[in-house]
């Protein structure tokens, strides 16, 4: 398995969105904001159609104190929202590029400033399990809606139909992140189908 390499890459500045999940390249992520922080970031994002990152909380919590995130997150941007009850932003976040966190600092609202760099877009390619974890993802597209997954689907791309493995299939946190951070498609292809083979999930 290889992890992320290492190279000179532009640095951006992003404020950073600390949650108990992880967001992959194509996710839908629903999210509820209501702390002020969050809030802000969000009219932000909204009004200048920035982007904001996603990590996984390595220590601490969703709300109060800024929490310590991994250091492999993903860009994400606001594709829908809407605010039915006074104080509760409601949005859905989809997964962009994935980045490494170079350094952070906390704004005195509490809102963490990532400086990132952004990793490399996987290419298409194709792997051996690629035929029945496919399918495996057309099933469950069926079985949720359409609504649920980003367009467009590329059940012919092994980085496509990975992602939506490790974010469909109940892994954990833990695990879900080393996904993230694996740059070989076929290997983490590879991973995800053994996990669906030792549940019986495919033949």
């Amino acid at each position: 398995m290889n992890l992320l390499s290492a190279g000179p890459k532009p640095r951006e500045t992003v404020p950073i969105f600390p949650l108990a999940t992880v967001l992959y390249p194509g996710m839908r992520l629903p999210l509820k904001v209501f702390e002020q922080r969050y809030m802000d970031m969000a009219k932000a994002c909204l009004k200048h159609d920035s982007a904001f990152g996603v990590c996984l909380i390595r220590e601490g919590a969703e709300v109060g104190s800024p929490a310590v995130p991994e250091p492999v997150g993903c860009l994400a941007r606001i594709g829908a929202w809407d605010m039915e009850t006074l104080g509760v932003l409601k949005v859905t976040a989809e997964g962009l590029d994935r980045f490494r966190l170079l350094a952070t600092k906390t704004t005195p609202a509490g809102l963490i400033l990532g400086d990132i760099e952004r990793i490399a877009e996987e290419e298409a390619t194709q792997a051996p399990e690629l035929a029945q974890s496919a399918a495996f993802v057309r099933k469950v597209v069926a079985a949720l809606g359409e609504s649920r997954f980003a367009q467009p689907y590329r059940f012919e791309d092994a980085s496509w139909v990975g992602f939506r493995l490790a974010e469909i299939l109940p892994l954990r946190n833990a695990a879900k992140q080393k996904l993230l951070e694996l740059t070989d498609p076929a290997a983490r292809l590879a991973v995800l189908h053994r996990f669906l083979l030792e549940r019986n999930l495919v033949d």
